[in-house]
């Protein structure tokens, strides 16, 4: 599971999002995609949830979902944008 990093801002249109790294200085621009993976983990959802859900919204194969989810959140994380949560056990 992964979360959005503290320092992260963003903002989301029809055509994308725009983030910012408050700490790092730095904006990046994602496409209607991304933005779409980045509203799904600030919701909290698993990885194997992304990627079903972008499997179907977007009408494409699972296996190209999962392939694309994984490349897009490695860089997320390369980035610093986002982080790996472990969610605590009550």
């Amino acid at each position: 599971m992964y979360k959005l990093s503290e320092t992260v801002r963003s903002t989301h249109n029809q055509d994308g999002a725009i983030v910012l790294d408050v700490r790092q200085g730095q904006i990046f621009n994602l496409n209607f995609v991304g933005s779409r993976i980045l509203e799904l983990i600030k919701s909290g959802s698993t990885e194997s949830a992304i990627v079903d859900q972008i499997s179907r919204e977007f009408n494409v194969s699972p296996d190209l979902a999962e392939n694309d989810v994984r490349g897009f959140l490695q860089s997320l994380k390369e980035c610093h944008l986002v982080e790996e949560h472990k969610p605590s056990v009550v």
